[in-house]
């Protein structure tokens, strides 16, 4: 009996890797296959057995003509079947192909895209076979196993099956592009480079350290495929983190995507310590005979074509090693900020800031609110050749051409204040400091920007006006604030909606309530609300963008600093002379069809004017 469900899929992950061929590192080491280049798109069909014959059935049901055959004769081009022609220039289309052949064969025909698949009866079958026979099984009964064959009339194909499926089959037909496209998609990860370039699928390959043996065992083979599964799989769902975390019965995996946590299985508790070791293995500068304090390392992978860097970090738990691996997608350096989400207006006043000579500029925000990638896009938006920028980070996330990274070593004495006293000597024009964290720092960041420095920093604080305690708190007087800061800038990110799927609604009246909107603000508006499908995985949700709060420092701001208002009078103010809120922002979001009400709810519910 198959089991259901993704406890099965657990279970059976390891046999499963078992039979898939090693995927390579990109080291090339003897026995190894180097990385391999794969397809962006799906080819738009296969070749059947019979093509003559198919078009013959084609046109007996009056789905083509024999001028359109003719027609299609005069665009053939070289080595290209009648079929292919046809299909080419959009006189067929695959499902009518499909339902031609289905009702030939006396079998069903399905739109997979409509048709929910059991993800068990992928994980008995395995990619190989499918992507070999170009079938897609997709649901059991408990006696027979439904499976979705390309062509019917491959007789040789539909014996084969008979003899390498683990229960009887029952064929129904589907366009093989939604075969391909099924199997690229539900496999995504565990698919070797050659079976990925065959369906346009995803493979990983990783330029880590291996341990130096000549050869692996099966089960070393099983756990690189594993980690290789897991590493795929989470780029495959737009996953930012990945969390392997060991429980009292189990080791626990779970994607963060668009900032929500999602269960994805459980392995057994046996198997935490070779993909500890495996992982550790890949960063080439982990020990994996340390188990009892915190260790950080680095993992370069290639998924497909895409290069990511993923950030690793263990930590010892009372269950053993809990790791996490943040996923570093290089693509989101070349963002810029409207991408971000800024409106035109804000992007308009931020841009400003960007192309002063001198000062400060400050992005606050928890942990996760997207301040480093918001300051990666100001220096990739700045970065010219007539420009020297240096950066000095905790650690350095991303390595951005034509600019000098400098990484925190504190176990050396490399600190964000050392660093800085050497940095000045350099002569740069624009610094970025990952984080002011103490007055040293504070006060060399200051001194740089009052002698002609354009620097970029980050703060937590909860909203723009409050970074001015904070760093009064550390001992900055505040005629130094207000000389040296030009802009302080509050974000947070809210998962934006599916654009496949959001369609227009209403706020509720909780929603409207608690956003505050009136009548005259809803009239007119483009509200959408949150679906669900396949390309968001039904949570109605795809992306994350930001809100902003931007506090202007100008003469008037100045002169409130230095007149020490408080915090709430500081606000207050700011927000008479034009300041929007986190809120406000996020309102403009919601009513332009952006977001969601409750997203922009939750993300502010700190702000409460």
């Amino acid at each position: 009996m198959i089991e259901s469900g993704i406890d099965s899929i657990a279970r059976i992950g390891v046999a499963s890797a078992l039979r898939r061929p090693c995927i390579a590192d990109v080291d090339g080491s003897p026995g190894r296959r180097p990385p391999t280049s794969f397809p962006r798109s799906l080819p738009p069909h296969i070749l059947y057995s019979n093509e003559a014959f198919i078009v013959e059935l084609l046109q007996e049901n009056g789905i083509v003509t024999g001028s359109s055959i003719a027609a299609a004769s005069q665009h053939r081009r070289n080595n290209e079947s009648t079929l292919e022609t046809l299909l080419r220039i959009g006189q067929v289309q695959e499902m009518d192909i499909t339902s031609t052949l289905a009702v030939a064969s006396n079998m069903d025909a399905i739109d997979l895209n409509q048709y929910p698949i059991d993800p068990s009866v992928l994980q008995a079958v395995g990619p190989a076979v499918c992507v070999r026979y170009t079938v897609l099984p997709v649901s059991f009964d408990g006696h027979s196993l439904k499976v979705a064959v390309a062509d019917p009339m491959n007789m040789e194909t539909l014996d084969s099956l008979q003899h390498v499926l683990p229960y009887p089959p029952e064929f129904v037909c589907a366009p093989p592009a939604q075969i391909r496209k099924c199997i690229a998609d539900l496999f995504a990860g565990q698919l070797s480079p050659e079976d990925a370039a065959k369906i346009g699928g995803t493979a990983v390959t990783t330029k880590g350290h291996e341990d130096g043996k000549g050869g692996a065992s099966t089960e070393e083979s099983a756990m690189v495929n594993l980690v290789n599964q897991i590493l795929g799989d989470a780029f495959q769902a737009r996953a930012s983190d990945i969390h392997i975390e060991p429980l009292e019965k189990e080791v626990r995996l779970r994607y963060r995507i668009d900032g929500a946590l999602h269960h994805i299985a459980s392995h057994p508790r046996k198997l935490l310590p070779s993909i500890i070791s495996r992982i550790k293995i890949m960063t080439g500068s982990m020990s994996i005979a340390e188990k009892r304090i915190p260790q950080d390392g680095r993992i370069q992978a290639k998924v497909g074509k895409k290069e990511l860097d993923l950030r690793v970090s263990t930590v010892p738990t009372s269950h053993g090693e809990s790791i996490v691996m943040r996923i570093l997608d290089k693509s989101s350096l070349v963002l810029g900020l409207p991408q971000l989400g800024f409106m035109a207006d804000d992007n308009e006043v931020f841009s400003r800031h960007l192309r002063l000579p001198d000062g400060i500029v400050l992005v606050t925000g928890p942990t996760g609110s997207g301040k480093t990638t918001t300051l990666y896009a100001c220096l990739n938006e700045i970065n010219k050749p007539d420009k020297k920028i240096i950066t000095v980070e905790d650690p350095v996330e991303y390595q951005l051409s034509g600019i000098n990274q400098v990484g925190v070593k504190t176990e050396i004495g490399m600190t964000f204040h050392a660093a800085l006293r050497a940095i000045l000597r350099q002569a740069p024009n624009i610094i970025m400091i990952g984080e002011i964290r103490d007055l040293e720092t504070a006060t060399i960041a200051i001194n740089a920007s009052l002698t002609g420095h354009l620097v970029f920093s980050t703060l937590h604080t909860n909203d723009a006006p409050s970074a001015v305690a904070r760093l009064e708190d550390m001992g900055v007087k505040r005629f130094l604030i207000s000389s040296a800061v030009r802009a302080i800038m509050a974000q947070r990110l809210v998962r934006g909606l599916c654009k496949e799927c959001k369609r227009p609604g209403e706020l509720t009246d909780l929603e409207i309530k608690r956003l505050g909107l009136d009548a005259g603000q809803l009239q007119g508006a483009n509200v959408h609300v949150p679906v669900g499908c396949r390309e968001c995985r039904n949570t109605g949700c795809r992306g994350r963008i930001g809100l902003f709060e931007i506090f202007n420092i100008d003469d008037e701001v100045a002169r409130l600093i230095n007149a020490d208002l408080t915090t709430p009078q500081l606000r207050k103010r700011a927000r008479e002379l034009g300041m929007r809120t986190l809120r406000e922002d996020g309102i403009r979001k919601v009513l332009g069809g952006i977001t969601s009400g409750s997203e922009v709810v939750r993300v502010t519910m700190q702000d409460n004017n």
